[in-house]
């Protein structure tokens, strides 16, 4: 069986990928599965660094590392099950192209507020 990648299903794996990689590695709902697999390391006197124990931690905090563990089960999933894939993916691609534009919009909106703060306190 050959299967051909359309540009736009390309696209929705890019998005479904980033998405998938940055729930795993930076938001709080999956915290529960990083935790285990990470230590406190005291830095200085007054400041405590969240660290791997173990290589599988160093996966589930590097976001390299874990985009490309993404990318594969993706890519996986939607060759070997496509009809359950495509659902999966098209979820995480709507995330994540919404994510990238919340990045751009939220900073937009800090900046705006800055300028704001800067106009009002040369009055």
């Amino acid at each position: 069986m050959e299967l051909e990648l359309t540009w736009m299903a390309l696209i929705m794996l890019i998005l479904a990928s980033y998405r998938l990689t940055h729930l795993i590695v930076f938001d709080k709902i999956t915290e529960f599965i990083r935790k285990p697999f990470l230590t406190k390391k005291k830095v200085s006197k007054d400041e405590t660094k969240t660290v791997p124990k173990s290589n599988i931690g160093y996966l589930l905090t590097c976001y390299w590392c874990a985009g490309i563990w993404s990318a594969i089960f993706l890519c996986l999933i939607y060759l070997w099950i496509p009809n359950i894939a495509q659902y999966v993916i098209f979820i995480l691609a709507i995330a994540g192209g919404q994510a990238i534009l919340e990045s751009f919009v939220g900073v937009n909106i800090k900046r705006t507020a800055l300028y704001a703060e800067e106009t009002k306190e040369l009055k």
